[in-house]
């Protein structure tokens, strides 16, 4: 805690000395976010920005309709059937989205109408193939150096023997 202001010095002295003292100290070495710009800097003021920044950091969304959320869904289901090693994958990703599209169809969702139709898994798995690079053919394996020939041990001892 701080001292009390001494009488007859000016309040704008006493917090300079204060700083200055504490700077010596180090009081404000290594204090976290040093060096780094402002966050959100530059932007024009939002009344939400608070709400947004919190959203942010605790990684949330806002909730959207349910024709929108499963827009969404069907746009990263793309994009992960895209980036999937296998057909199998790309079966199972767009026929999980293909079922959800058809639930939606069947249920009323809030939100704009559903357009979303099913996907064609074998037309889009065409499109998946072709943008595959060709995979290599399989090389030969080669053969294999043949083992350093051991003496035999019993060989080993009865030179050994001789030796002495």
């Amino acid at each position: 805690m701080t001292k009390r202001k001494p009488p007859g010095m000016s309040f704008e002295t006493w917090a300079d000395r204060q700083i200055r003292e504490a700077m010596e100290r180090g009081a404000f070495d290594d204090l976290p976010g040093a060096g780094k710009p402002l966050p959100d800097q530059g932007e024009p003021f939002d009344e939400m920005w608070w709400v947004k920044r919190k959203l942010r950091e605790e990684n949330l969304a806002f909730p959207l309709p349910g024709t929108l959320a499963l827009r969404k869904e069907a746009e990263q289901a793309l994009a992960a059937a895209r980036r999937a090693r296998s057909e199998d994958d790309v079966r199972a990703i767009l026929t999980e989205i293909n079922e959800k599209i058809v639930e939606g169809h069947r249920k009323a969702m809030s939100g704009p109408p559903l357009t979303l139709m099913p996907y064609d898994i074998e037309e889009f798995l065409a499109e998946w193939r072709a943008s595959r690079p060709p995979e290599p053919e399989p090389a030969e394996p080669e053969p294999e150096p043949p083992a350093p020939r051991r003496r035999p041990l019993f060989r080993f001892f009865m030179k050994s023997r001789r030796e002495r």
